[in-house]
């Protein structure tokens, strides 16, 4: 089997520097335009011999969907599939332009280096060395570049599935972000969790009614008092453990890994033996509910009738009731509370031909490697294609050398991927769908 062309290893960096320029800020109001990065990777599809179609629920927020027809008519398909959109960056607090994707000492800077505009870069890079080499998959890739991941993805992997589910017909499994990026355990392990799970989203608005009021004057019926206490209780608030098929099966391994008993009866002390590789495990052994904003009163000396607080939940895969009935006493009676935004969470096989083969492909070109699997604590556009039947698998492989802390680049400060994380992606990625 032939390895991907070296022109591919350059276009990867190319694409994701290109991609990176392209401003796709989306604060999560509407205003976000992934228009001229849906217009990009079209143009890239089309260089490769592919019928793009663009497609748009709002103005502007355009989403690109292009299938590769398979050798093998009767195989299910698979989705491949990347968010074009990113978050918000302070300029001023990066030590380069956060959208200027430079390539400094070999590594590519910028918003949405690793999230995750690497991938969208990789699976262009891919495909267009395929066609080149003339290489087609066994099964039906249809590849989806989406709008609006980062805040409800109602107008990109929502609109998708619920309006053009044609486009995605046979997609029995999709693989996207998050998932066969080297984790260092400080001790000269290197680690690959591929996703095969993810918490479910339930964000929430509180809303606290009270006894409108002078400043000065008693107030037993305050608002803001009666939100303020609702959050506290949900910020201390001790989630029980739960563990899920996915959970058992990576603290289960990583035991194996370093020699360790897997006493699932202990598993906070099971956590602790593994150090630093717990890390991989710990935000997906509980739900979990953190308050992140609040909206109350006009002025100083008028206490409000009323007082608003937004929470970040999530729970685990079979954990939505328990998520729900805690919600209920914790706000206690006198604070309604509702689903701001709301989705699934997924579980995925791990004994399926597709994990075994993300598994292969990355020990191929990782083999001092150990893949393991594992549950996202948050969420990605799997969930809204999930609504298709669609098995959804974290797989955006990255070879990333010891102190690059991938996870905490997500969303932070001087985001960047090194040039050989993304040419050992590129390998990697076109080796798994070949053999998929």
């Amino acid at each position: 089997m032939a390895d991907i062309d070296e022109r591919a290893l350059a276009e990867v960096v190319t694409f994701t520097s290109d991609l990176i320029r392209i401003d796709t800020t989306n604060r999560g109001g509407g205003d976000c335009r992934e228009r001229p990065a849906a217009e990009y990777a079209a143009e890239q599809l089309a260089g490769a011999g592919l019928e793009p179609t663009l497609l748009e629920r709002s103005e502007g927020r355009t989403n690109v969907v292009a299938r590769i027809e398979g050798t093998d008519p009767s195989a299910d398909a698979l989705l491949v599939h990347g968010h074009l959109d990113v978050v918000p960056a302070q300029a001023d607090e990066w030590s380069v332009h956060p959208f200027s994707g430079e390539v400094r000492d070999g590594v590519v800077w910028g918003r949405g280096a690793v999230d995750m505009k690497n991938m969208d870069a990789m699976i262009l890079a891919v495909v267009r060395a395929w066609a080149r080499l003339g290489v087609r998959p066994r099964r039906d890739v249809v590849i989806a570049f989406t709008a609006d991941e980062e805040a409800s993805a109602e107008d990109g992997s929502g609109f998708l599935a619920d309006r053009h589910a044609g486009l995605f017909e046979g997609c029995t499994e999709g693989i996207s972000e998050s998932g066969a990026f080297t984790f260092h355990d400080g001790s000269g392990r290197e680690i690959y969790p591929i996703a095969a799970g993810e918490r479910g989203t339930g964000w929430l608005k509180l809303t606290a009614h009270g006894r409108a009021g002078h400043g000065s004057k008693v107030n037993h019926e305050n608002a803001v008092t009666r939100l303020a206490a609702a959050i506290t209780r949900i910020g201390e608030h001790e989630w029980p453990l739960r563990l899920t098929p996915t959970v058992r099966a990576a603290l289960t391994e990583l035991a194996a890994l370093y020699g360790i008993d897997a006493d699932l009866d202990d598993v906070d002390g099971l956590l602790t033996k593994l150090g630093p590789a717990a890390k991989l495990v710990e935000p997906a052994v509980r739900n979990s509910a953190n308050p992140t904003m609040l909206n109350a009163g006009y002025k100083v000396n008028v206490i409000p009738g009323e007082a608003v607080a937004f929470v970040d939940g999530r729970y685990l895969p079979g954990g939505e009731d328990e998520f729900r009935t805690t919600l209920d006493r914790l706000t206690g009676p006198d604070v309604d509370w509702e689903f701001h935004h709301r989705e699934v969470a997924l579980q995925a096989p791990l004994d399926s031909p597709t994990y075994a083969r993300m598994r292969a492909a990355v020990e191929e070109f990782a083999p001092e490697g150990h893949v393991v699997p594992y549950c996202m604590s948050g969420g990605t556009d799997a969930k809204q294609f999930s609504r298709l039947g669609t098995t959804g698998y974290g797989f955006a492989p990255l070879k990333l050398p010891e102190g690059f802390d991938y996870q905490a680049l997500f969303h932070g400060v001087d985001e960047r991927v090194p040039v050989e994380a993304l040419h050992f992606g590129v390998r990697v990625l076109d080796r798994f769908l070949r053999t998929a």
